[in-house]
């Protein structure tokens, strides 16, 4: 594994299986996922391209009867290891969902939360909050009403708000499952423009149902079927040229 990173991998991920209770959902998925990139996970709904996104911060750890076997490596550390502390994980591997989520309180404090629950200064919050707002391509929006609800933002201005929030704990990757899936063309637009101009800093992993999307914004890119990888490299291949016939069938819409 240490030669792949030293390659510039970020997630390493080798002879991976779940099963929900008696359910064999993932079978056997081996791949490496470059540092500053943007790879996305496209295929059927139910082909396990979102349990897998899960397994990449353990949030399939919440769900009962769920096992895991294989090696997840983020930057060399095994993320499976009992050694592992299962929070700081989550905040080095942020996850923006497919509906906004923002929390019940204001602008400022939804932006604010993680770093004080990580312990951050007070008086380092503030700089902190206008980072991430920035970052996240909020702040020209909202800067004037910080004290006001999260819920009374637009649904796109709700998402940025997320993936703000979850870049002020400073994490080395970003999650994404289906961010756009609600959202009307201009916010989608927006979020597309943001994760582009994120994947700089972090590597960025989607989930997205939107082949056009993928390949607007996707540097590689994973088909999944029935819990299998089928194929995965550079999107342009994927989409161009994929070896297989499936991933050729799903892309040229013969099924799917």
């Amino acid at each position: 594994m240490s030669d792949d990173f030293a390659n510039g991998t970020e997630i390493a991920v080798k002879g991976l299986n779940l099963w929900y209770g008696k359910n064999h959902a993932l079978h056997d998925i081996s791949i490496n996922i470059p540092k500053n990139s943007v790879t996305a996970f496209i295929g059927p709904s139910g082909c396990g391209k979102s349990t897998f996104l899960r397994c990449l911060n353990r949030m399939n750890d919440l769900i009962p009867g769920c096992r895991i076997e294989g090696d997840v490596n983020i930057n060399g550390e095994d993320i499976y290891s009992k050694d592992v502390d299962v929070v700081d994980l989550r905040k080095r591997v942020g996850m923006v969902f497919q509906k906004p989520n923002p929390f019940p309180m204001s602008i400022h404090d939804n932006i604010a939360y993680g770093p004080r629950i990580h312990g951050i200064k007070k008086k380092e919050i503030d700089g902190i909050v206008e980072g991430a707002l920035k970052a996240g391509a909020l702040w020209g929006e909202v800067s004037d009403r910080m004290g006001i609800s999260a819920l009374d933002l637009s649904g796109g201005q709700q998402q940025r708000l997320c993936i703000a929030r979850t870049l002020a704990v400073k994490p080395e990757v970003i999650l994404f499952d289906e961010p756009c899936s609600s959202l009307d063309p201009i916010s989608t637009g927006k979020i597309e423009d943001l994760i582009l101009k994120l994947k700089k800093d972090y590597t960025i992993v989607i989930v997205t149902h939107n082949m056009q999307q993928a390949a607007r914004i996707s540097d590689y890119t994973a088909f999944f079927l029935l819990g299998d990888l089928i194929e995965f490299g550079k999107t342009g291949q994927i989409f161009e040229n994929p070896r297989e016939k499936a991933t050729e069938d799903y892309i040229t819409g013969r099924f799917g």
